[in-house]
């Protein structure tokens, strides 16, 4: 078993390391990409360079933070998947060498699988069966979860992820980038019944949809005749609608599988209008486990914790490791058709 592992994540616009001892988090290091802002989106290219250019620093201010010396990692941590792949391939690269030049052991880690495992560096109690809704700028995933590494996905979205969702409607607003924070905090004065839009597929089944609900606002905000004046109840209306999908989708999962734990996570569960709602809808069902901000943006921490169990089940990851920009989920496999009906309960196998 690994005691000091050193994480890396560069999977968009976040260079970020993080040192793990013996699964405790030891420091945590994040470098945010503002060069982004002007553009309103992340340039790929940029990102890759600025990874480039900061990686290095970002890893010796994380071992520093954390009282160690390089020598003391026994094992590289790296997201290799999935992401923007220019930018995977900095973190990737760099990681193998720093794994080669020491002997260090090396193990690849989905992005997606270290949003999961992001409660648990703050919550070491934090263990399956539980219902998982990981909601980010790419996915947005309900999964059933049995047991660390074995995940069975129940819905996703058919279209937009709901953290591209709050990026394009932040753009319609004027809001600039990222969309989910300058949305949460516009919303807060916003009339919640100026503006009520559609909540798509909200009574069907675990997927998702909100390409539909974002053409819902384009259309509301053209028709506005003084958009100062309805820019914070769009935003009301819009983040009610998206998150009233996604808390009844929760639920709807957890009431189906009887787990008494629902996790959040991804970047749109720093959203902590998304956690009190959820918590209040599941209150006396479920208990909602959700890392801090800090925690659930694209952070290192997460792909340390994360690698930290796949080598506590004595996986390693060998010279070909290579960047993927549709690396599936490990451990995943599809629920029945009829969920409902036929998803595991938490005492069965």
């Amino acid at each position: 078993m690994a005691d000091v592992v050193l994480g890396i994540e560069t999977s968009c616009d976040e260079t970020s390391a993080a040192v793990l001892v013996s699964g405790e988090l030891a420091s945590l290091v994040i470098l945010s990409q503002d060069i982004h802002q002007v553009f309103g989106g992340v340039v790929p290219e940029l990102a890759s360079r600025a990874h480039l250019a900061a990686l290095p620093a970002v890893v010796d201010r994380a071992l520093v933070e954390a009282g160690l010396d390089l020598r003391a990692v026994d094992a590289v941590a790296v997201t290799a998947g999935p992401g923007l792949v220019g930018a995977l391939l900095v973190g990737v690269v760099y990681a193998k060498a720093l794994a080669y030049a020491g002997a260090r052991a090396l193990i690849g880690v989905h992005h997606m699988e270290g949003h999961l495992f992001a409660p648990a560096v703050e919550d070491p109690q934090l263990a399956p069966p539980f219902v998982a809704l990981l909601v980010s700028g790419g996915h947005t995933l309900l999964l059933d979860v049995p047991a660390w590494g074995r995940y069975r996905l129940l819905g996703q979205t058919r279209d937009d992820a709901a953290g591209e969702a709050f990026d394009k409607v932040a753009a319609l607003l004027g809001l600039g980038y990222p969309g989910g924070p300058a949305i949460e905090r516009l919303a807060k004065d916003g009339d919640p019944g100026r503006f009520t839009f559609p909540r798509p597929m909200q009574h069907d089944g675990f997927a998702f949809s909100f390409s539909g609900l974002k053409t819902a606002v384009l259309r509301a905000v053209r028709a506005s005749d003084n958009l100062a004046r309805d820019r914070p109840h769009l935003a009301r209306g819009f983040q009610d609608a998206v998150l009233d999908v996604l808390v009844t989708k929760l639920e709807r999962a957890v009431r189906a599988t009887g787990y008494p734990t629902a996790v959040l996570g991804g970047g749109v569960a720093c959203n902590r209008t998304l956690a009190a709602r959820a918590a209040e809808r599941l209150a006396g069902v479920a208990r909602v486990a959700v890392a801090s901000p800090r925690l659930n943006a694209d952070n290192a921490a997460m792909i340390a914790r994360a690698g930290w169990y796949r080598l506590g089940l004595g996986e390693r990851s060998d010279w070909t490791l290579d960047a993927r920009a549709d690396l599936p989920l490990p451990g995943l496999e599809l629920a029945p058709a009829t969920p409902h009906s036929t998803l595991r309960t938490p005492h069965s196998s």
